[in-house]
């Protein structure tokens, strides 16, 4: 049944109030002394208009920080700002009717955190993971799980499948009004495209009254199109939704709309402050205030006050009466940017919303192109005119002159560039993924080509080590993809050239991408088959990741010397991962192709070798220690830790024994077939509300 955006009683008892905000992205340039603070304020801003607005829970779309390994002064201020506005004597309403056991199966405490005796929580804080705070090293973590473990926030919509997801909705019911709310956290955009292409992505609905709940999903993925897969189109979404809250688009675009083919409407809130300097980042930044009543629901847009004012302009000296033939035509296109960007700060000045936790610097762009004959001014010079105007002055200029970006690529090599993050003429720069840089520096020498290696488990594996730090990344896919390609050979018995073996390895690989991408997300997922000798030394127990800030001191002539860290001679240097460097034992016993292939006497798989001979014979033995990549220390005898479980506490309002239980039906049955339900897939139970 299609359900229509209609007023509802916002003050009734039966009204369910949610406060709706994406991509928040805290710590984004925390160590800029202007900036640092910016993405916290907004937060603050975002966590008081709930308060203020007196929501019964606050929905977030994903993206919460900004970086995958956020600083201890980011979860340090996003801790405190959550317990002092989400914690309190007020009573929440709303009542949890689904399995917690099921919802938030994937936490050590699997039980909403407002029902939680040990907690006094006051507004309830319900968010899926974005692609910048996804989980991932080891135990697949991520920040919201620590959010999560303090009892803080209800991390939901995690599903570590990479075939087929289930999608259980959290059930919640205030006085006459059911909401069903779907969440599922961001997956890489190709592979979830192919999921829902292969109809392996399922959403469970109640199967009694299905039509008395409002159904929202909450889903952080690139919705316009990048790609041929690398983005979800909204036909792919179940037509039962009533709302969708698309988060990661950074554009805001609040304001329901429909794309005239599915019943549902979709909410873009967009991000709370500009990580970029792209023309979406310049419009004003809101969050929603959903209020469901009944079957009836409708978004208010809630302004955000403190967000940095961003000014944008576009500038064609072409279009302009200055003539490039001028002796002195740089200095003349200088001084006629400058009136423009004294223009926008005018503009901006009069523009203030009167927060005085709005900060006063705005950020300014101007994109000068300066085709047909101009000259380019020294962008530092005058960034110099506006460092205590501005709170951009080194990048406030960009450069660009008409003419097609050339990209050196094989043939058929497709390059999906973002069009949320940068400047339309600064792509090869800026937008380019680290996946397709790797491409293009393997097809741009043929010396450069792999022939074991596969170029995207490798530009995967890069792609962890530069976004999330995951300094064992590529070691690992390195590992497995030669322990496969062993495997491989050790089966085919060869006995004459390796080389063209693997060669055909290879091409049997190129034909089973989907197997690929698969493998490729297990290893990176999995815990590292090294173990380290020091895990439990004083880098871990002390040392932090990347995030830590580095210090600084100031010798007797004012002078700063770097004594963090990030000096020279910090730890953590050379090409050892963290936890100290490794022995020469160590790395003798590090896994090379070129060993396998090189002649040994300690190996089972001998290579007889003449020196007056040009051939080799090769004789390989199918043998399970053979199959072994290396002796890891993982099988040294390690201390014995005792370790206390837990118990989970019994919830406040779960005192009574009266049970109900809920019939579960997969958005597949709506055809009105009468299958014997499952009971262990379809039955959920639930204790009762008083």
């Amino acid at each position: 049944m299609e359900r229509k955006e209609k007023s509802s009683q916002d003050e009734s008892p039966d009204t369910i109030k949610i406060l709706v905000a994406t991509d928040i992205h805290l710590g984004y340039m925390e160590k800029d002394p202007i900036r640092g603070n910016d993405s916290l304020t907004t937060f603050e801003e975002i966590l008081r208009l709930a308060k203020q607005n007196n929501v019964d829970l606050i929905l977030l779309g994903g993206d919460l920080f900004h970086d995958n390994k956020p600083s201890r002064k980011t979860i340090h201020g996003a801790m405190t700002l959550l317990r002092k506005f989400c914690m309190g004597d007020k009573p929440v309403e709303i009542e949890f009717i689904s399995d917690q056991s099921v919802n938030f199966g994937h936490t050590p405490f699997p039980c909403v955190n407002y029902e939680d005796p040990n907690l006094n929580i006051s507004i309830p804080v319900f968010s899926i993971h974005g692609n910048h705070d996804d989980p991932t090293g080891l135990g697949t973590l991520c920040s919201l799980d620590l959010l999560s473990a303090s009892g803080l926030l209800n991390y939901f919509g995690k599903y570590s499948s990479l075939e087929k997801i289930e999608i259980s909705p959290l059930l919640m019911q205030k006085g006459k009004t059911k909401l069903a709310l779907y969440g599922l956290g961001a997956i890489k955009d190709e592979r979830l495209h192919h999921m829902f292409r292969n109809k392996n992505i399922t959403m469970l609905r109640p199967r009694e009254n299905k039509d008395d709940w409002v159904n929202v999903f909450v889903i952080h993925q690139n919705r316009s199109k990048h790609g041929e897969t690398n983005y979800i189109p909204e036909q792919f979404l179940d037509d039962f939704l009533d709302l969708v809250i698309w988060g990661h688009e950074h554009e805001c675009r609040i304001t329901p709309t429909s794309n005239g083919v599915n019943k549902f409407l979709v909410s873009q809130p967009g991000s709370s402050i500009a990580t970029s300097l792209s023309e979406g980042e310049t419009k004003d930044k809101h969050v929603g205030l959903l209020l469901i009543h009944g079957t009836e629901w409708k978004i208010k847009r809630l302004k955000l006050e403190t967000v940095r004012q961003f000014k944008m302009q576009d500038i064609v000296l072409a279009d302009t009466s200055l003539n490039p033939q001028d002796a002195d035509i740089a200095k003349k296109a200088e001084a006629f940017c400058l009136e423009k960007v004294e223009s926008l700060l005018r503009e901006a000045g009069n523009e203030r919303t009167g927060n005085v936790s709005q900060p006063d610097k705005p950020l300014i762009r101007i994109r000068v192109d300066y085709s047909d004959g101009f000259e380019p001014f020294n962008k530092h010079r005058f960034s110099q005119h506006f460092v205590d105007t501005v709170a951009n002055p080194k990048d406030m200029v960009f450069f660009h002159r008409r003419r097609e970006l050339h990209l050196e690529s094989k043939p058929g090599m497709k390059f999906e560039f973002s069009e949320q993050y940068c400047d339309k003429m600064d792509l090869a720069l800026n937008s380019t993924s680290v996946e397709d840089m790797v491409k293009m520096f393997i097809s741009k020498d043929k010396a450069y080509q792999l022939i074991l290696l596969t170029e995207k488990g490798l530009g995967e594996a890069v792609k962890e080590f530069v976004d999330k730090d995951e300094k064992d990344a590529i070691e690992e896919i390195v590992k497995y993809q030669i322990k496969k390609a062993k495997e491989y050979l050790c089966k085919r018995n060869v006995t004459d050239d390796i080389t063209e073996e693997i060669l055909k390895f290879r091409d049997e690989r190129k034909s089973k991408d989907q197997e690929e991408d698969l493998e490729i997300s297990k290893v990176l997922s999995q815990k590292p088959k090294r173990a380290r000798k020091d895990d439990f030394a004083e880098d871990d127990m002390m040392a932090s990741d990347d995030d830590d800030d580095e210090s600084s001191s100031v010798s007797a002539n004012g002078h700063h010397t770097r004594t963090g860290e990030g000096s020279k001679l910090g730890r953590g240097t050379g090409r050892s991962s963290r936890g100290g460097r490794r022995s020469n034992k160590d790395r003798q016993n590090t896994t090379d192709i070129r060993e396998f292939t090189k002649s040994s006497k300690k190996k089972r798989s001998t290579f007889g070798h003449n020196d007056d001979d040009e051939e080799e014979e090769v004789t390989i033995e199918s043998d399970d220690e053979d199959l072994n990549l290396q002796k890891t220390r993982s099988s040294l005898k390690k201390p014995k830790v005792t370790q206390r479980k837990i118990a989970a506490s019994p919830a406040r309002s779960h005192s009574h024994n009266t049970k109900k239980g809920i019939m579960w039906q997969s958005d597949d049955d709506d055809d009105g077939d009468d299958d014997t339900f499952n009971p262990t897939k379809k039955f959920r139970s639930f204790k009762t509300f008083h």
